[in-house]
């Protein structure tokens, strides 16, 4: 299931925003903007999906679907939501076009602006472009 989010994710980055992306290892990002969304499978596994994101990259999300140049902060939490509707959203499609476990996606939440430090089981971390980057992380919530 993870992979399918790996995979909407860069499918994401490289349809939607357009560059270039690689695995790196390290995201201490102190004003990471953090969003998550929960999922359940069809067995009543239910996990939380964390997208995490500099503030570039939202700014990034923001010129792309709204055109601005420099977004204040609540447009970038919005762009943080949709970003991870979208992508969790798009593994969901990809979760049921590969015959994976299926699963249902509740509606995303913002968690804050700050360090990453929530618990997690995996996460996977791209740098986007030059300089962005977007973390994401899975925890199984009744595994």
């Amino acid at each position: 299931m993870f992979q399918t989010i790996i995979q909407a994710t860069e499918n994401f980055c490289t349809h939607q925003i357009r560059e270039n992306f690689k695995d790196i290892e390290d995201f201490n990002d102190e004003k990471a903007l953090i969003t998550y969304i929960d999922i359940e499978t069809t067995n009543d596994t239910k996990y939380r999906i964390y997208i995490v994101s500099d503030l570039m990259f939202a700014q990034k999300v923001s010129k792309l679907f709204l055109e601005e140049d420099e977004s204040d902060e609540e447009t970038l939490i919005d762009m943080g939501l949709e970003t991870t509707n979208l992508i969790v959203g798009s593994a969901k499609v990809i979760a049921e076009e590969t015959e994976s476990e299926a699963y249902t996606i509740a509606t995303p939440h913002f968690t804050n602006i700050g360090k990453f430090t929530l618990d997690y089981d995996a996460k996977k971390i791209y740098q986007v472009g030059d300089e962005s980057k977007i973390l994401i992380a899975i925890k199984a919530l009744n595994a």
